[in-house]
């Protein structure tokens, strides 16, 4: 893909989310170790047959000096335990990153909306493939949430019209990394 098609599809997607605001004096650092993602809401219409197989995943956030991020998440999956890496693009705006997918062949954004670093983060993902798709990710520091924070991010994905029965907590996935981290 061209730098300036990927250009023009980056910047169509900054307008379509211009309303969307990242946390306010977003912190790199702060950011930074591990997350689990316990709660997430897709507009997908394929997202919705495999809700079932879906488990909490864990993630280790790395801060890199020019404020890009190096992200490893470790999935369960019905093949075992996969590890996936992926390269966050700072963008001008703390708190916004863009990457290639290139299992989608396409460049997605993200969004950190909300965090107090220590507990939970409310997390956007945004692609344009063949329409728009929207996606809210609840993180936290551990596998359990107080309801409040639960709430709130449900609050969020509903906001952004996802279709309520998509917004879920998944089970935490056993063994998955093996070594717990």
């Amino acid at each position: 893909m061209g730098s300036i098609r990927v250009a023009v599809v980056m910047a169509m997607v900054m307008m379509v989310h211009a309303d969307i605001k990242p946390q306010k004096d977003f912190n790199l650092q702060r950011f930074g170790g591990k997350w689990y993602r316990v709660g997430l809401a897709y507009d997908s219409p394929g997202f919705l047959p495999y809700r079932a197989l879906l488990t909490a995943s864990m993630g280790i956030v790395i801060p890199l000096p020019n404020g890009n991020v190096n992200l490893t998440m470790w999935e369960q999956s019905p093949a075992g335990c996969l590890t996936k890496t992926y390269h966050y693009e700072a963008t001008s705006v703390p708190g916004q990153f863009s990457y290639f997918s290139l299992r989608h062949g396409i460049v997605k954004d993200i969004t950190v909306v909300d965090t107090n670093y220590t507990e939970y983060a409310i997390v956007l993902k945004n692609k344009v493939f063949n329409r728009e798709y929207t996606q809210v990710a609840l993180y936290a520091r551990s596998l359990k949430v107080k309801n409040e924070v639960y709430q709130k991010y449900k609050a969020f994905a509903l906001s952004r019209h996802l279709p309520r029965d998509s917004i879920m907590t998944p089970p935490p996935a056993e063994n998955c990394p093996a070594n717990g981290y």
